[in-house]
């Protein structure tokens, strides 16, 4: 099977994305490996099929129809189904928009964590990320936080680091490292430790404020490993950072610096949130590695 496919990435989140407009193309999670695999395949932290809402397998994204045609179906570089990424959603809209599968009006797509509103300025793709709630409000009100992390660090330092999970549509826990933990030091080489145990896994965000409105992040996605950004994740970070600063107050705006560049967060009312960045689409080509 010859199957058609871009490269792009967002702040070097790098995916391989996969057109099935008229979805019939069963993807196995073996195969989504495949494709990811940086030395088999072609390499990314992920692979994102353009599916036709209306063909998901889901129904409840099949229910989002009307409001957004395009389904993203994201799936993590080990093959495993994820709910959403936050620079794939840029990506994503950048290749609709190449294609002319939507204009440069506002429009909506569908993720597993719901519908997604997209709007381009300039050379930034701005997502609307719905709403972020965190997992244990009570616990992290009182204590201002809620899980403690452990990770091999070059110090050898062994004490687990206090942390606030998040909800984004996929799950995140954020440390705020103490200042004498260098965040370019820490080995993120395995998946950092979290308890209590999250059911589903976390993608667990490392950050370092800069300033006011300004942190630094590094990040271990679940099923991927480090990346090089991480579009919920940088969300989850800065939405912690507020937290911690006594409460994320509408309107507040974040920069947020990744190894692979750098994004903005604003809060909105409502407990809701839009992350602002660029994206490139850097190569196309088909593939017969699926047989």
């Amino acid at each position: 099977m010859t199957m058609r496919f871009t490269k792009g990435h967002g702040t070097q989140n790098d995916f391989v994305i996969v057109p099935d407009l008229d979805g019939q193309l069963d993807l196995a999670p073996s195969q989504v490996a495949l494709l990811a695999d940086r030395h088999a395949g072609i390499g990314g932290d992920g692979v994102i099929r353009v599916v036709p809402t209306a063909a998901a397998e889901e129904a409840e994204v099949r229910a989002m129809v009307d409001e957004a045609p395009w389904f993203m179906d994201y799936r993590n570089a080990d093959g495993s189904v994820a709910q959403m990424c936050g620079n794939g959603t840029r990506v994503f809209a950048a290749w609709l928009r190449r294609e002319g599968l939507v204009s440069d009006a506002p429009f909506a797509i569908a993720t597993r964590a719901g519908v997604r509103r997209i709007r381009f300025e300039g050379d930034q793709i701005v997502t609307h990320m719905g709403t972020w709630r965190l997992t244990d409000p009570e616990k992290a009100e009182a204590d201002g936080f809620d899980a403690l992390v452990h990770v091999d660090e070059l110090e050898q330092i062994d004490e687990p680091y206090s942390a606030l999970s998040l909800d984004l549509g996929n799950p995140h826990t954020v440390v705020a490292l103490p200042p004498e933990v260098n965040l370019e030091g820490i080995d993120l080489t395995k998946a950092p430790l979290v308890r209590p145990t999250p059911v589903e896994g976390s993608n667990v965000e490392f950050v370092r404020p800069l300033g006011p409105g300004h942190l630094k992040m590094r990040v271990h996605e679940r099923g991927v490993g480090e990346t090089r950004s991480c579009g919920t994740g940088v969300v989850a970070s800065a939405l912690a950072v507020g937290f911690w600063a006594g409460g994320v107050q509408d309107g507040a705006t974040w920069t947020v610096d990744v190894p692979g560049g750098t994004l903005t967060v604003r809060a909105l009312p409502n407990h809701e949130v839009e992350l602002a960045g660029p994206a490139a689409l850097v190569a196309e080509g088909e593939t017969n590695l699926l047989g």
